[in-house]
């Protein structure tokens, strides 16, 4: 039997076939902090920047969304304090919530990009507007692109976040 210091002490190590074997040996992937706030394994794997481990522990139960991700605690927060975009990314992708006006080091492109990949894979559900339609998405699909510009696509693409963005505030 896993003890959680054994979990814990694999994540800090970033040896993800040590996290594997902790949770083959029992341990529980929401452990509570100190103050009783559990989430205290994907805190420390988000604050280190082990995305294999991240996924691991969420592909296990573990939960990306704290009741307020803008806490300290929260596996957002803990990415971002560690200074972990690519953590940030992953955790929208896997289906995190970005409060209004949270600051997470990526771009509004990257966002956009990370809430669609999480669209994709069925992380999180689509935003139904309020006749409870769901968004347009449009494919687009390149067979060959060589020579092609595509700052047209990109500003494009940011536009339509930002558009879709003010469109969502409108509604609340």
């Amino acid at each position: 039997m896993s003890t959680p210091v054994d979990l814990i002490k694999a994540i800090r190590s970033g040896h993800l076939v040590e996290v594997l074997a902790a949770f083959d040996a029992g341990a529980s992937v929401e452990l509570n902090d100190g103050q009783g706030v559990p989430g205290l394994p994907l805190g420390i794997a988000c604050f280190m920047g082990f995305t294999d481990i991240v996924r691991e522990l969420v592909r296990r139960g573990a939960n990306v969304n704290a009741p307020d991700n803008l806490d300290p605690t929260s596996p957002l927060s803990m990415a971002k304090r560690g200074g972990k975009t690519e953590v940030v990314r992953l955790l929208i992708e896997l289906g995190a919530h970005v409060p209004e006006g949270m600051e997470t080091g990526l771009s509004a492109q990257e966002i956009y990009a990370a809430r669609q990949t999480a669209q994709k894979t069925g992380a999180v559900y689509a935003t139904r507007d309020s006749e409870g339609n769901l968004p347009v998405v449009e494919e687009i699909t390149m067979t060959r692109a060589f020579g092609t510009d595509t700052t047209v696509l990109e500003a494009d693409v940011i536009r339509a976040a930002q558009e879709a963005e003010a469109r969502k505030k409108q509604q609340s």
